[in-house]
C-alpha cells in the first residue's frame, strides 16, 4: 500500500509537470527563429530521411474492451491496408499514462513505418503491482489471439516507460519463453524504468539468444533512480554487442530548451526533436536490425558509440548534446535525488543497488 500511495503522489507531480513544462520549455528564447516545418516544438524539425523519418503508411486503429480494466479499451495501431500480419511492439505505459493520447506520436510513428503497436491501459489505483502486470499481459495476449491477421508474434518487441519500463522485462521474458513469441526477432526498449517485478535473477540470465536491448535514462529525471535501469542492464544475459545503455542530457538550441525530464518521450508536451532523434530514430533502427538483420540499423541502434548513433541534430550552427552510450553504466547522482530510489524496500531487487 505504501508503494501505491507513493505512486499516487508522484502521479500528481507528473501531471503537474505536464501542465508547467509547455509554459517553460521556451523560457529564455531570445533568438528569433523561423517556425519549424512541422508540429514539433523548437527550431529542429523531424528527420527528412533515414531512421527516424516518418513512414508512408496511413495509421489505422482497432479497439476492444480491456479484459482487466472495466470501462477502458485496448488499442491496436497498425498500417492501414496491410494484407499480412506485421511485426509488433507491445507497449507498457507509465504510471498515470493510461490515455493513449499521452504518447500518440510514438504509436503513430510505429504504424507509419509499417509495424504494429498494442497499447493496454492499466488502472492507476489498481489493487497491486501484480494485477497491473496481469492487466497488461491479458490485453497483449488477447490482442495477439484475436487479431492474427494484424499481429505477427514471430517478430516482437516489448517497450515501456517508467512503471511500464520495469514491467517490460518480466512481461517480455514471459512472452518469449512461455508463449514462444519473437522466434524470428525480439527486443526490449526501456525508458526511465521503475522497479522490475516478476523477474528473477535466473530468468534474467535466461533470455533467448536473439534478444536485443536498448535502455535509456534521462539526466533531469528526479523520479526513478538510474540504478534501476543499470541493474537490469548489467544482469541481463544479452551480449554487449546486442545491447546499449543510453544517457540523454538536456540541450539549448536557438534559445529553446530540449529537456530530459522523466516524461520524455510524450506527444502532449515538449513534443520536439528529442522525441524523434533520441527515441523514435533509435527504435526505428532497432526494429530494422532485430527483425530484418540490417547492419545499418545495428550501427545506429547498437553502434557502441558510433557517430551515426550518438550525433544529434542542430540549427544555425548550434547542436544538441550528443547521446552518451556505454556498455558499463554507472550512476551519476546520489539516490537521494530520486523519488523512487534503488535502495527502497519497495524494490524487489534491492540487493543489486551498487
Amino acid at each position: 500500500m505504501k508503494a501505491i500511495q507513493k505512486m499516487k503522489n508522484i502521479l500528481f507531480k507528473t501531471m503537474l509537470l505536464l501542465v508547467i513544462l509547455p509554459a517553460c520549455s521556451k523560457s529564455g528564447d531570445t533568438t528569433k527563429t523561423p517556425p519549424p516545418d512541422d508540429d514539433l516544438q523548437g527550431p529542429i524539425s523531424r528527420p527528412a530521411s533515414g531512421y527516424g523519418a516518418d513512414g508512408t503508411y496511413q495509421v489505422a486503429e482497432i479497439s476492444f474492451a480491456n479484459p482487466e480494466y472495466a470501462g477502458t479499451s485496448v488499442t491496436i495501431f497498425y498500417p492501414a491496408g496491410i494484407s499480412t500480419p506485421r511485426p509488433t511492439i507491445f507497449y507498457s505505459h507509465p504510471y498515470g499514462g493510461e490515455n493513449k493520447e499521452y504518447n500518440r506520436g510514438l504509436f503513430e510513428f510505429i504504424a507509419k513505418k509499417g509495424y504494429v503497436v498494442v497499447f493496454v491501459p492499466y488502472a492507476t489505483n489498481d489493487i497491486s503491482v501484480d494485477h497491473r502486470y496481469y492487466t497488461l499481459w491479458a490485453g497483449f495476449t488477447k490482442a495477439a489471439a484475436d487479431y492474427p491477421n494484424i499481429i505477427d508474434t514471430k517478430k516482437v518487441g516489448f517497450m515501456g516507460h517508467s512503471f511500464g519500463g520495469g514491467a517490460s522485462i518480466g512481461l517480455g521474458y514471459k512472452a518469449f519463453t512461455q508463449n514462444g513469441w519473437g522466434q524470428n526477432g525480439r527486443f526490449l526498449f526501456t525508458m526511465a524504468p521503475w522497479y522490475s517485478y516478476q523477474i528473477t535473477q535466473a530468468q534474467l540470465q535466461s533470455f533467448p539468444a536473439n534478444t536485443k536491448m536498448i535502455s535509456q535514462v534521462y539526466d533531469e529525471d528526479v523520479i526513478n533512480d538510474h540504478r534501476l535501469a543499470i541493474d537490469i542492464f548489467k544482469n541481463i544475459n544479452i551480449a554487449n554487442s546486442e545491447k546499449d545503455f543510453y544517457y540523454l542530457k538536456p540541450s539549448t538550441v536557438a534559445g529553446y530548451n530540449y529537456t530530459t525530464y522523466h516524461t520524455l518521450p510524450n506527444s502532449r508536451n515538449a513534443y520536439d526533436a528529442y522525441d524523434y532523434y533520441g527515441v523514435y530514430r533509435l527504435l526505428d533502427a532497432l526494429i530494422d536490425y532485430s527483425f530484418n538483420g540490417s547492419t545499418a540499423g545495428k550501427n545506429v541502434a547498437l553502434g557502441n558509440g558510433s557517430a551515426e548513433q550518438v550525433t544529434m541534430p542542430g540549427y544555425n550552427g548550434q547542436f544538441m548534446v550528443p547521446l552518451e552510450v556505454t556498455d558499463n553504466p554507472s550512476p551519476k547522482y546520489s539516490q537521494s535525488k530520486y523519488e523512487f530510489s534503488c535502495g527502497s524496500s519497495t524494490n524487489p531487487r534491492i540487493t543489486n543497488c551498487n
